[in-house]
């Protein structure tokens, strides 16, 4: 037998990896694909337009029914629940149910809930408990009722300024050709000021300028790479997170502070998030807009900036 079935399990699909295990009092419909080296834990139900990756787990009390989509390597904890008709009556079916995926090496939390049709991204994770109403970026850690995004995998905590605002000076992150720039700071009787000047405190042309300003706590802004486009960052009011990631190193930082820039290369995946009701973003870019610069699939900035190191 290519795979292991309990004598209790009912497994009435063809399609069923090999070294996939299917345990205690699970049953599989006909039309399921199942790939290989799954695990199928106790009191499963999966239904007929369900596709399964390689190397998946599925813990016990899961129900997947018809449109999940569950790429390789994801984990689906307890009794997490998925859904999958947004207006569902008794006895009454839609003509298609919509389609959940489930991207390759996300993790599901014990009972969270995931709405239907949405996209959960490559590596994201949801705690325990959430209740999912919308897409999930890559990487993303969301949790809460609605999920919200608390934080990205792999990345250390998120940090502001390394040292006091009033020193100046340059920082590289951990990801390839960020930069940390800690801007000048002057205070008298009259207020405060804050400058930078070109080449010396931002290192390109200014072409373009544009803020980013009331923006819901929920929302996340960015979440794309960009092809040749250089960028430099400043919170001039309020705070908001940023995450920078360039295919393996992934770094987030707290803009809270209009003496903290940060500057973004070409080739480096970028999102912002958390921004509190009053935040200010400031965004200088090298060249005007193009949207043809534009990388908004993770998958293809992973392509492209793995084949160009």
């Amino acid at each position: 037998m290519k795979f292991f079935q309990h004598e209790t399990a009912i497994v009435e699909s063809a399609f069923i990896g090999e070294e996939t295990r299917v345990w205690a009092y699970c049953h599989i419909l006909a039309g399921a694909r199942i790939g290989r080296a799954c695990n199928i834990c106790d009191h499963t139900f999966i239904e007929n337009d369900v596709v399964v990756g390689d190397r998946v787990t599925v813990k016990c009390g899961v129900q997947l029914w018809d449109g999940i989509r569950l790429e390789d390597d994801v984990f689906v904890g307890p009794n997490a629940t998925f859904s999958n008709d947004h207006f569902p009556r008794s006895r009454r079916h839609p003509e298609r149910f919509a389609v959940t995926t489930v991207k390759r090496g996300a993790s599901i939390g014990a009972n969270a809930t995931i709405l239907p049709g949405l996209t959960i991204g490559d590596g994201a994770m949801i705690g325990a408990g959430a209740v999912v109403t919308r897409d999930v970026p890559a990487n993303a850690i969301v949790t809460g009722n609605p999920a919200r995004i608390m934080g990205y995998t792999g990345t250390v905590a998120p940090s502001g300024p390394v040292a006091p605002v009033r020193q100046t000076g340059q920082e590289d992150s951990a990801v390839r050709g960020v930069t940390i720039h800690r801007l000048p700071l002057v205070e008298d009787l009259r207020g405060t000021l804050s400058f930078g000047e070109i080449h010396k405190h931002v290192p390109f042309e200014i072409r373009r300028y544009f803020l980013v300003f009331d923006v819901s706590s929920q929302e996340i802004r960015g979440e794309h790479a960009h092809r040749k486009l250089k960028q430099f960052l400043i919170c001039v009011h309020g705070k908001c997170q940023l995450m920078v990631d360039d295919s393996t190193q992934r770094q987030e930082y707290l803009l809270d502070s209009p003496t903290l820039g940060v500057y973004i290369p070409p080739m480096v995946w970028a999102a912002q998030y958390r921004y509190t009701s009053d935040a200010v973003l400031l965004a200088f870019a090298s060249d005007y807009y193009d949207p043809d610069d534009y990388i908004r699939d993770y998958t293809e900035f992973l392509t492209l900036a793995r084949a160009s190191q």
